[in-house]
Order: structure tokens, then sequence, then C-alpha cells
């Protein structure tokens, strides 16, 4: 109990109140003899917060909860808790926390456990500046992580075809050992970013060189195009500076690359790994980062058994970004036969279920006869989250499917923990925040898709379409109208009826009468069932209200008996 208490005190074992009562809860109960009762359900509700009718299987939280408490329980060890005489550990695989004695080598005076010495962080020389010390516990995970093996993996073998992406080591181009530390945080950093993203595959290999390597040789045969990731940091008076640049595998050629600079004496030295990993992870791995932007789908339309799971990924982002009539049937039909091809396949099941509920709510080539799309839709999304409840995509598109199912409560609870997974995943960002801001919520929304829209090197006009929306909900008119003639979605009718209630508003009635025509001729029966549609959206009753005077103001023939919200 005296080590548990010492560690909760100490100001290096920064964590939130629920990891604090996630750490004196398994201590306590293992303490007490009772370690068998130390399960994911157990913790979930008597720690976390979460109803007896916790679902294990689909909310990951516990999971979560515990990487981020042996996270800090390794830093506090590296850094404040070197010369502790008792170690805890909660071991992978479980929550039951394992205590061990730790001695002194009578030669050196360094502590180490009774079983194994410990990693003689002690034994390196004293650091020369303060930060340094934050760095040890990285560099020892890396040392185990990435000097100990020659190649690191985040994928299955057994699924289908994904693009890898080889990490090598960021190079050190300053000298001392602290340049050192820094370059193996960076690298630790971009590999944990790197590795939420589950459309790709991620190793890493070893760089001795001090230089930035070549091309290394291909780490994985028939696993997909390859690219690779490597990079270098200086320092200098204080200050620091990380490059960056992907590579292709096969020809070397430089695809994108990127400088990073901080001022070290004034800025928290985790705080700037963590921050300029995740701009690199974003910038590479999200759904329309380089790796899916340089990769284009062969033109093969004509023929989707054509496609494999890696260019099914590419056809989805490419019909994501029109929602195009035309692109919705090939593109079901490719992650149709993906998935029948590769039946554990996440992503594969996260995104047709995306095609299927799109059949309902875009009225996009609809199937005739059960089940019916929103059906399938769900269907599809519980599979991938089931396959992978770790996997963003498949929690996005399991959120997505309860919005639109009249759940918008249980989704946006699925939304927020998808956030929590991987806050640099702008696809994410851009749907929950789509989600959001029909819920009400129109200027938390608005934030989210600013962001999604700013670090997509994509600009995904279905999210710059959101936003004017959301503008316009906001009577902010002329952000609504700068907002509205950004957004390229021609083939997507929504968008002509979004456009014609911000030009009517705005005076422009030339504009205003073309997205009108244009809507009505591509979605003659939408005002037939117009409270239907308004109601699949979950809008409130302010909102519903806006939308149908906004509506009859723009010509649109809305009956009386919209008119008024009920």
């Amino acid at each position: 109990m005296e080590q548990l208490e010492l560690i909760l005190a100490s100001p290096e074992f920064k964590v939130s109140d629920r990891i604090r009562r996630f750490l004196i809860y398994v201590t306590n109960e293992t303490l007490a003899g009772r370690a068998e009762r130390i399960k994911a359900y157990s913790i979930a509700t008597e720690v976390l917060g979460r109803d007896p009718n916790f679902d294990l299987q689909n909310d990951p939280v516990v999971r979560i909860e515990a990487g981020r408490l042996r996270r800090a329980m390794e830093r506090y060890y590296f850094v404040a808790g070197q010369g502790d005489r008792v170690l805890i550990e909660i071991p992978k695989g479980g929550y039951v926390p394992h205590f061990s004695w730790r001695s002194l080598d009578p030669s050196t005076g360094h502590v180490q456990t009774a079983q194994h010495a410990a990693l003689a962080v002690s034994t390196w020389p004293k650091p020369r500046t303060p930060w340094v010390w934050a760095l040890t516990g990285v560099m020892a995970l890396v040392v185990v992580g990435v000097g100990m093996s020659q190649v690191w993996r985040s994928d299955r073998t057994d699924g289908p075809v994904r693009p890898a992406l080889v990490v090598t080591p960021f190079a050190n181009l300053s000298p001392g050992s602290e340049a050192g530390l820094l370059a193996a945080g960076v690298t630790e950093e971009v590999l944990v970013q790197l590795a939420r993203f589950k459309e790709l595959s991620v190793y890493v290999r070893e760089a001795p060189s001090k230089t930035p390597s070549a091309v290394p040789a291909p780490v994985a045969a028939g696993r997909g195009r390859e690219f690779v990731l490597e990079g270098s940091i200086r320092t200098s008076d204080g200050r620091l500076r990380v490059s960056s640049r992907l590579l292709d595998g096969a020809t070397a050629a430089i695809l994108w690359s990127r400088v990073y600079d901080a001022d070290l004496r004034v800025s928290d030295i985790l705080g700037v790994q963590s921050d300029i990993a995740a701009k690199v992870a974003t910038a590479v791995a999200q759904p329309y980062g380089i790796v899916f932007d340089t990769s284009q789908v062969r033109a093969e339309d004509g023929r989707p058994e054509s496609f494999d799971a890696y260019q099914c990924t590419l056809r989805f982002y490419r019909y994501k970004q029109s929602l195009s009539q035309a692109e919705h049937v090939p593109t079901r039909q490719c992650l149709e036969q993906t998935t029948a091809r590769y039946p554990n396949y996440s992503t594969g099941w996260a995104m047709l279920s995306y095609l299927y509920l799109d059949e309902d709510r875009f009225q996009l080539n609809r199937r005739p006869g059960a089940p019916d799309p929103i059906s399938r839709a769900r269907n599809a999304a519980l599979r991938a989250v089931e396959l992978d409840p770790e996997n963003v995509r498949a929690q996005q598109a399991l959120m997505t499917v309860l919005y639109f199912s009249q759940e918008p409560v249980e989704a946006l609870r699925i939304g927020e923990r998808a956030l929590a997974l991987n806050p640099n995943d702008t696809e994410l960002l851009g749907e929950y925040g789509s989600r959001l801001a029909q819920a009400g919520q129109w200027k938390r929304g608005f934030d989210l898709l600013d962001q999604a829209v700013a670090r997509n090197p994509g600009r995904s006009s279905y999210y710059v379409g959101v936003q004017a929306l959301a503008a316009y909900m906001l009577n902010d008119d002329q952000l609504a109208l700068s907002l509205i003639q950004r957004a390229d979605l021609a083939s997507f009718s929504l968008y002509h009826f979004v456009a014609a209630l911000i030009y009517a508003r705005a005076g422009h009635d030339a504009e205003a009468g073309a997205s009108r025509s244009q809507f009505l001729k591509m979605r003659p029966d939408f005002f037939a069932n117009f409270d239907a549609e308004l109601a699949k959206r979950n809008f409130n009753e302010r909102d519903r209200a806006v939308l149908i005077e906004g509506a009859r103001l723009a010509g649109f023939p809305v009956r009386h008996r919209f008119t008024h919200a009920d």
C-alpha cells in the first residue's frame, strides 16, 4: 500500500481520476485476495461508471484505460520511481497487477528486481537537461521494441492485401545522447499514432546508421504497395527540428516531405513529440492522406471482380468524395466480393455498411426486398466491430448506422469513444462532426468538421457542404455562402437542397432557382416524405422549423402541414 500511495502522490504520475481509481481498485482487490474478481466487466461497472448492461464485446473502454495505465506506470518507474523497491506492473492480456521486490546490486548500487535485473536506465550518463529524464522510458521501450526485433508489425497475416508502410527509426543528426533520446521518442510516437489506422499495415525496420536509410528491401512479399517513412532530428540551442519524408518503396521517389520546428525551452517535450507524430501520421496514413492519394485505382470500372481489397479501399474513398450514384454500385459490388473472400476483414465490413446505408439515406441504387438497407448496414457494422472493437472505421460505421436508425444518443456515445481511439483520423472527425451538427450541436460539429477539412489533403467536399449547412443554421449567411460555393458536389442531390436554402436566404435568387430545379430533378419525391427525411436525421424541433421555413423560402413544394414543427 505504501508503494501505491507513493505512485499516486508523484507529480510524474499524470493521469485522470478514473485511471487512478483503476489502479487503486486492482491493487486493493489483489491484496485482499480477490484477484479472481478482477475482470473487464467488474472494472467497467465498479470503476469506470458503466451500467450493468455494459457490452463488453463492443465497448473497448477497459482495454483503452488499461493501456493508458500501463504507459503511465512505465513512465513513473522510468522517471520518478527508479529507486523504488516495489514494482507494480499490469501485465498485458489481463488486469491483475503483479508485484515484485527490487534489490540493490552490490556491485553497482543500482536497483534490480529479484527475478531479473531491471532495464538499467540508472547506468546511463546523467542527463545534461531536465527534459531528458522524461524520455528515458520512451527510449527504453524503443530499445526493447525496435532494437531487439528486425520488424514490428501491426497487421494480421490472414487478412487481405493492404499497403505496407515501413517506418525507419528517425536518425539523430546532432551530437549527444539527449538528441538520440529525442529521435527514439519521436519514432515511438509515430509508430503509436500510425498503428491506429487499420487501412494499412505498419512495419518498423532498424536503421543503425546516423543518416536516413535508403529504401530497405521489401518486408512483406505480396502485401501490397510499399511505402517507406523516414526522418531525422536536429537540435541546436534548445530548438528542435524534425524532418520527415515518405518514399515509394519500389522507386525511392519522394512522395511527401515536411519539416517541424519546436522550442524545447518553452515546450513540454512529450507534448512536442506527440504533436509532431500526430501531424506526420495524419498526413501520411489517414483515408485521404498521401498513401491513398498517390495510389490510384486502375481503370477497370467495368470489372469490379478484378479489384483486390486494397483497391476497394481506394475506390471507397473515391466514392466518398463524390457520393455519386454511378460510383455507388461498382464500389458496393467490390466490397461485397472482398468481404466474401476475406470474411474477417473488419474495415471492409465497415465500408460496406456505408454503401448499404446510402441506399436509404441518399436513395442510391436501393435494392428491393428484404433485408432492407438499414438492416444490412447495421449487420455489416456490427460484424466490423465484432471483428475488431478498436477499429475506428468500424466504430464510425456503427455510429452512423445507429444515428440513422433513430438512436442518436447511443450513436454519439460511440462517436466519442471512436474519437478517443484515434483523434487524428480526419474521416472520423468529419463524420462525427456531421452527426453532432445534425443532432443540434452545430458549433461543436462545425469545429470538428473544420479540423477534418484543414488536416485533410483530400478536402472532402461532403464535409465542406455540411459545414455550409452548419453555418446556415448558426445564422452566418456569408460564411454559409462561401462554403457552399467551395463544395464540389454536383452529383450529390442533397448538396443542391442545401445550396438552394443558402442562396435563397442570402438573396441570390437565380442561384437558388437553379439549385432548386436540379434537386427536384434528382429527388422528385423528396417532399412527399419531407417529415420522414427530417426525422431520420434527428433534427430537433427548433432546427426542423428553420429548415422547413428555409425550404419554403427557397420555393420548394413544402406542404402546409410542414409549416409547423411537431
